[in-house]
This record gives C-alpha cells, structure tokens and sequence, in this order.
C-alpha cells in the first residue's frame, strides 16, 4: 500500500534485457535507507521488488506483463522516474490509498500554463496555473469523476476538470519540483491508477452486494 507521495526522484541508470524480462538500475539515495533485497518499491506508481540493493543504486526486474501494463516500457537511460516506498503503521496518510498496480496507460494531450488575473491591494499581477491534460483511457472511463483523486505516474492528484476525452489536472510548484510531471511533453505516456475506493463504489452500484 502506498500514498501517491513521491519520496525521491530516481535516475535510470542502466537498462538490460533478459530473455523476457527488464533489469532496471536506479541511482537514489535516501529512499534505500534500511530496505533490503525484497522489499517493495513503487517506481512510477508501478510496485515492484528489488532484487540487487547498493549504498545509491537499487535493481528491479520488470516482467512481460509490467512491460505491457506500464511506461516502462518506453524507458531510457537517464530518465527520471518517481519513487515511494511502501506505507508504514504509523505513516502519516497524506495522498490516497494507493495499490501500486497501474490500471492504465494514456498519452499526455498537452502540459500549458494557464494564466488567471488577481488582484492584491494595490497591487495588479498575474498568476500562472501549470495545467496537465491526459486523455481518458476507455477502460477507466467510469472511474474518472470531478474533483476525485487519481495517480498519474504514482503522484496522488486530484481531477479539475474533466472533457470529452480527456481529464485536467493543475499542478503546484511542489510536484512540478519533486516528480517527473513536470518534464512531461505532449504525447508521453504515464501510468494511470484510479482510487480505489471508487472503483468498489461502481462495482457496488453496478452489481449490488
């Protein structure tokens, strides 16, 4: 179980095909503290297990279904990707609850700056919101509502604004800092988890108990 807040940045540093299967080498740092060889790690809000541990550098092993499911596959040396460690009795629960299994891929329609004018005292200035759009996948479709939480790329976010095809998303200056949403370009693809709690919601409206 996780929160959806991102507690490093990683650095992909070496990528090795094997047979099937993706070794994937990231340098970090403080996130390794006290793990061991086993333990899980979500790296774009996908869980995985680490299978080699160093002083700065953790190695997961990513398997055909991962590689499907996921952007891992889209991965290159040098990108950064999003990291959390697991959710302790005792953490404080700051996101959502997060599952680390990754529901859906979808392309980034477009990263703007919306700009909103606002007046203080006497002073006249404008404030740009960092808005990101991505397109609805068909398969979650009915888990995307208005101002509900969703994890893009193992981020808990919350829905602003939601269109035909795609969903809003405003972005503070914390998360464009600390994750990867902010290096994001029109047409990348992100790992998508809907909240889960909304998901046993529409199973239950749908079906009954």
């Amino acid at each position: 179980m996780f929160t959806g807040i991102i507690q490093e940045l990683g650095q992909i540093i070496n990528l090795k095909k094997s047979q099937q299967n993706l070794e994937i080498r990231i340098f970090a740092e403080k996130i390794l503290l006290n793990k061991k060889i086993g333990d899980s790690i979500a790296i774009n809000g996908a869980c995985q297990t680490i299978t080699k541990i160093n002083k700065n550098y953790f190695q997961v092993i990513a398997i055909p279904e991962t590689l499907r499911c996921t952007n891992f596959q889209n991965f290159q040396k040098d990108d950064l990707v999003n990291l959390e460690a697991p959710l302790k009795i005792g953490d404080s629960l700051d996101g959502h609850f997060v599952l680390g299994h990754v529901d859906s891929t979808a392309k980034c329609h477009s990263c703007r700056h919306l700009c909103h004018p606002r007046k203080d005292r006497n002073l006249n200035f404008k404030n740009t919101e960092p808005i990101l759009e991505i397109e609805i996948p068909k398969s979650i479709a009915k888990y995307i509502v208005h101002k509900g939480s969703i994890t893009v790329n193992g981020v808990s976010l919350t829905i602003s604004k939601i269109k035909e095809k795609t969903f809003e998303i405003s972005l503070i200056p914390h998360t464009l800092k600390n994750t990867n949403l902010g290096k994001l370009k029109k047409g990348d693809l992100v790992n998508l988890e809907v909240d889960v709690i909304a998901r046993y919601v529409v199973n239950h409206a749908c079906f009954g108990s």
